[in-house]
């Protein structure tokens, strides 16, 4: 429920910086993009830097800036015939990676909604190019982002057999060490000497099947 939650309020989130990059470029505003741009990127840097520490959180903010910036100039130099248009591209991979891989199906339906929205009249079928072709490169963003979560729980399934892995066999030694050393203190014969030789085959056994197993 949690995982839902979370990315429907990352959908909602992002949703809303999307309709202020339509908004801002009919304000007075779109005259200091520059400077709001270098100010985003203050803001994400001092945030990342000294006050966020979760790093959901620090990722959530590096996609609300990038989807800032990104939709931002794209719609200040032209919208749908911008020269930076494929830099949208770019972003819905980059926030399938970030967050989550559905994120990229919210903000690919939101942008083609808002770009049909602002669209001029009689546009002929070249001019609405751009938007089929988001619709085109958004599953593979959502699959480069489901393959991305696959490959970092493997790793992490890998981290902790390796964990598990090496406690088991200190344990083992351990326990082995610990008979030679007491065979050792009690040696009187051929008994204790069959118990090192056993224990010291069965740690050489373990280590080679240890280096083989990696």
């Amino acid at each position: 429920m949690f995982i839902i939650n979370k990315e429907i309020v990352h959908a909602l989130i992002l949703i809303f910086a999307i309709v202020l990059t339509f908004i801002f470029p009919k304000t007075n505003l779109a005259n200091y993009d520059l400077q709001i741009t270098a100010i985003l990127f203050i803001i994400l840097y001092s945030v990342k830097r000294f006050i966020v520490a979760k790093d959901i959180y620090s990722r959530l903010i590096e996609s609300v800036v990038f989807t800032l910036v990104i939709i931002g100039i794209v719609n200040s130099t032209g919208g749908l015939t911008s020269p930076f248009f494929f830099l949208i591209y770019f972003l819905l991979f980059s926030l399938s990676l970030i967050l989550e891989p559905i994120i990229s199906i919210t903000t690919t339906v939101t942008l083609i909604i808002f770009f049909l929205l602002n669209l001029p009249a009689n546009q002929d079928f070249r001019n609405l190019m751009p938007i089929i072709s988001l619709a085109f490169i958004t599953p593979f963003a959502m699959f480069m982002g489901s393959e991305h979560i696959e490959s970092q729980k493997l790793k992490v399934k890998s981290q902790k057999l390796q964990e598990e892995t090496f406690l088991f066999l200190s344990l083992l030694i351990k326990n082995h060490l610990k008979n030679i050393k007491e065979a050792l203190e009690n040696f009187v014969g051929d008994h204790q000497l069959e118990i090192i030789k056993k224990s010291v085959n069965r740690m050489e056994k373990l280590i080679e099947k240890f280096e083989k197993d990696k």
